[in-house]
C-alpha cells in the first residue's frame, strides 16, 4: 500500500513517478501490484535488494557558508528526512536492505528504524564504525524471505575506521532447480562503506577493505565447509567504474546487478553513463553498486587479483607524477647504475609516491608478495622485460565465463542454484541519465534496487 502522505509531500511529487511502478516488490511466490493488491503467483520466486546511503545527520551540511551546521542540530529536520526514508523502503519492501551512513549513535534514530521495519518483518542487523565516528551500517532481512544462519561483523582497522557485515541466509521459499528437486537455497550477503578517497594514495587502503571482505569470505566458506552459493556485495564503494576496486571485484568473478541490467559496458562508454551520488565537493558520480557472483563464475586466485590491482595503483602515481614507461623503469631503479630494479629500489620508489610507509599503506608483507610476483624468474632483481609486465599489465576485461548450464549430467558436475539480475534502478530516476535532480534531499546518494530471480546452474565439482 502506498503510504499516506507521499503525494502531498513535494518531495516525493518531484520524483519520477515512474519510480513506483519500475521495480515490484516480491513476497515470497506472491506477486503484489502498486496498489499492494495479490495479483497470481509469478512461475518462481524473486527476490530483491536495496543498497542506501542514507547520509547520516551529523554530516549533512545546511549552510554551504558555514559547514558546521549539520541537520544533527535540528531533531524536525533530520526525523522528517529519516522517516520519509523508512516511508519509501517500506513501500519498496525488499527482500534485503542494506543501509550506509546509519546514524547508530542516536538512540531516538535507531529505535524508530527498527520499531518500524521489525513491524514489517525484517530482522535488522547494526553495525558502528569504530572509534565512536557516530555512523555505521545497517542491514535488514525480510523474515518472509530469508532465515538468518549467521550473522559476522568485519572491522578493517585502518585509517577510515570502515566496517563491513556478512550474512548468511537461507530462502524460506524453497526454490526449484529440476521438477523433483527444491532447495532452500543459502546466499551470503555483505553490506559495506568503503573509505571516501581524499588523496589517490587512499586508493590502497580502499584495495585492502576489499581484499579483507574477500577473504573474509573464502576463510568463511571453507572454515564452515559450505557449498557453492551466491555472493551478493552491497554498499557504497566510493570509487566508480574506473576505479581500481571495481576492476579488482570484476577479475574475482563479480557483477554490477545495474550494469547488467541496462546492459552498461566496463568501457570508458558508458564509465558516466549513471551517476548515484553528489559529493560535498559537488562533484557527481557512480560509485553505489549491488554486486554479484554466481557459483559457476570463473575467477583468478584472489592474491593474483589483488597483486594485479596494487601494480595498476602503482602505475597510477607514477603516472601522476608524469613518468612514462622508461622514464618509470629509471624512477624505480634510483641511482643505480645496473639495468635492473633490485628490492631496496622498488621499496624506497614506492615510498616516494606515498603508498609506502604510511599507516594505511602497503606493509612490509604486501610489498615483499608483489616482489614476488613481479620478480618472475626469481632472480632477485626486476630486469626491463619483468618491468614491463607489471607495467603493461591489463585485466581481464570481462570474466565471465560460465560453467555449463544446460541438463547435461556429466559425472564431474554437479547442480546449484544461483541468481540472473531480472531488473534494476536507480532512484531518482533522472541520475540513471547521469543528472542530479536539484529538488532531491533525501540523501546525497541514490538509492539502488536490484531484483533476481533464481537459475539452475552447473559447476564442476569441488572435492571435499
Amino acid at each position: 500500500m502506498v503510504l499516506a502522505g507521499f503525494y502531498n509531500d513535494p518531495e516525493f511529487a518531484n520524483v519520477d513517478s515512474s519510480e513506483n511502478e519500475s521495480i515490484l516488490p516480491f513476497k515470497g511466490t506472491i506477486l503484489r501490484t502498486k496498489s499492494g493488491k495479490i495479483s497470481s503467483p509469478v512461475e518462481e520466486p524473486c527476490v530483491s535488494c536495496t543498497t542506501f546511503n542514507i547520509l547520516a545527520p551529523i554530516y549533512k551540511r545546511l549552510d554551504q557558508q558555514n559547514q558546521s551546521v549539520r541537520e544533527s542540530d535540528f531533531r524536525a529536520f533530520w526525523l522528517a528526512r529519516n522517516e520519509r526514508i523508512v516511508d519509501w523502503l517500506l513501500y519498496e519492501s525488499s527482500s534485503i536492505i542494506c543501509l550506509q551512513e546509519f546514524w547508530v549513535g542516536n538512540e531516538e534514530l535507531v529505535h524508530m528504524f527498527e520499531e518500524r521495519l521489525s513491524a514489517a518483518g525484517y530482522k535488522t542487523f547494526k553495525l558502528a564504525r569504530t572509534n565512536n565516528r557516530g555512523d555505521g551500517l545497517l542491514t535488514a532481512i525480510h523474515q518472509d524471505y530469508f532465515k538468518v544462519l549467521n550473522y559476522r561483523e568485519l572491522l578493517f582497522n585502518d585509517c577510515g575506521d570502515r566496517v563491513a557485515q556478512l550474512l548468511h541466509v537461507k530462502s524460506v521459499v524453497p526454490f526449484s532447480i529440476n521438477q523433483n528437486n527444491c532447495v532452500e537455497q543459502e546466499i551470503l550477503i555483505v553490506n559495506t562503506h568503503l573509505l571516501f578517497p581524499h588523496d589517490s594514495s587512499l586508493s590502497i587502503a580502499r584495495l585492502h577493505q576489499v581484499y579483507q571482505i574477500l577473504l573474509y569470505l573464502e576463510t568463511y566458506q571453507q572454515e564452515n565447509k559450505l557449498t557453492q552459493m551466491p555472493v551478493i556485495l552491497c554498499g557504497d564503494w566510493n570509487g566508480s567504474k574506473r576505479g581500481h576496486v571495481y576492476k579488482f571485484l570484476r577479475s574475482q568473478g563479480f557483477v554490477s546487478s545495474y550494469d547488467i541490467a541496462h546492459e552498461c559496458s566496463d568501457g570508458e562508454t558508458d564509465a558516466d553513463k549513471w551517476v548515484s551520488h553528489r559529493n560535498h565537493r559537488g562533484n557527481i558520480c557512480g560509485v553505489d553498486f549491488i554486486w554479484l557472483r554466481n557459483p559457476n563464475k570463473s575467477r583468478k586466485p584472489l592474491k593474483i587479483s589483488w597483486a594485479e590491482a596494487a601494480f595498476g595503483i602503482i602505475k597510477f602515481q607514477l603516472q601522476k607524477a608524469s613518468l612514462a614507461e622508461n622514464d618509470a623503469f629509471a624512477f624505480l631503479r634510483a641511482d643505480n647504475s645496473v639495468d635492473h630494479i633490485t628490492y631496496s629500489a622498488f621499496c624506497d620508489a614506492l615510498r616516494q609516491v606515498n603508498l609506502t610507509g604510511l599507516s594505511y599503506g602497503l606493509s612490509f608483507q604486501d610489498t615483499k608478495d608483489l616482489w614476488v610476483q613481479a620478480d618472475f624468474d626469481g632472480n632477485g632483481v626486476l630486469d626491463y622485460e619483468e618491468f614491463k609486465r607489471i607495467w603493461n599489465s591489463t585485466w581481464s576485461d570481462h570474466m565471465d565465463e560460465d560453467c555449463r548450464s544446460d541438463d547435461s549430467n556429466e559425472g564431474n558436475e554437479e547442480e546449484t542454484v544461483g541468481f540472473t539480475v531480472k531488473n534494476a534502478a536507480l532512484f531518482p530516476r533522472e541520475v540513471e541519465k547521469g543528472i542530479w535532480p536539484e529538488n532531491y534531499s533525501l540523501s546525497d546518494h541514490a538509492r539502488l534496487t536490484a531484483v533476481f530471480s533464481p537459475v539452475r546452474l552447473r559447476c564442476p565439482r569441488r572435492s571435499p
